[in-house]
């Protein structure tokens, strides 16, 4: 299959939406491996879901602004029940992220259990629609984007618990709409843990990596005529491994025995 000016109309905003999750999402999955809380996107970006879902049963336009508020309110509202849980319970918050999630993703099963386009609706949520990405919305995540950006690189720690917990639900609220659940994931954790051993340039590199990766996948999706969002989450992945194992051979070959040295 060769590429045409129509799948480069389509891959063009496709990538902007991944360079604009990259850019906001590997800073923030940084500080996720860091806290120790690898499943909060996960479990908030379910919870925005059921937000989504509910406004949708509610009768309320797709791309409306109700439909927005909805999702900002229901991740808020898990982010700060987290942030809580946080403080109450720190030995055991990966285990409450956890069920949140569970109850986020069986409460959308459930919202959608009338529906006849319940299947359909739950594929959109988990792998997304990125090669439909549409510039107008793209503006607007892209200025949300540019809020968060800002605040995390120039505050970050100093937000505190509650002031991270809040920009990671704004940030996954929208992402999770733009790219789908999986990708936001993928994302969030795959360019941070595989520069993990990394102790200069590596939000360089994690940027990097998940550029890239979007940038392959894209290709590959349209060559192959696979699922997009998948493909992408492989590549991901795939590059995020051949770059640990690149750096981490490099980080082992000065204590390598030189001259023939015995082992």
């Amino acid at each position: 299959m060769t590429f045409s000016a129509l799948d480069a109309s389509i891959l063009w905003p496709a990538l902007v939406a991944g360079l604009l999750v990259t850019a906001t999402h590997v800073p923030l999955g940084m500080q996720v491996l860091a806290r120790g809380i690898v499943f909060i996107d996960l479990a908030i970006a379910q919870i925005a879901g059921c937000g989504v879902i509910l406004a949708d049963r509610m009768g309320f336009e797709a791309e409306g602004i109700a439909v927005q508020v909805a999702a900002v309110s229901a991740a808020l509202g898990g982010a700060l029940l987290l942030t809580w849980t946080e403080r109450v319970w720190p030995q055991v918050q990966e285990a409450v992220i956890g069920v949140t999630f569970v109850l986020g993703a069986t409460g959308g099963i459930l919202l959608l259990a009338s529906n006849p386009h319940g299947a359909e609706h739950l594929r959109d949520l988990l792998v997304g629609q990125i090669l439909w990405s549409q510039p107008a919305r793209l503006a607007w995540t892209a200025a949300i984007y540019a809020v968060i950006l800002a605040l995390w690189l120039g505050r970050g720690e100093r937000l505190g618990r509650v002031g991270f917990y809040v920009l990671f639900a704004l940030a996954v609220t929208a992402s999770v709409q733009l790219v789908g659940l999986y990708l936001v994931f993928a994302t969030l954790i795959v360019p941070p843990l595989a520069t993990l051993a990394m102790t200069r340039r590596r939000l360089a590199a994690s940027w990097g990596i998940g550029a890239v990766g979007y940038a392959l996948g894209l290709v590959i999706s349209t060559i192959t005529d696979l699922p997009t969002g998948p493909v992408i989450v492989w590549m991901l992945v795939v590059l995020g491994l051949v770059w640990h194992l690149a750096i981490g051979r490099r980080s082992l070959s000065p204590a390598l025995p030189q001259g023939g040295g015995r082992i």
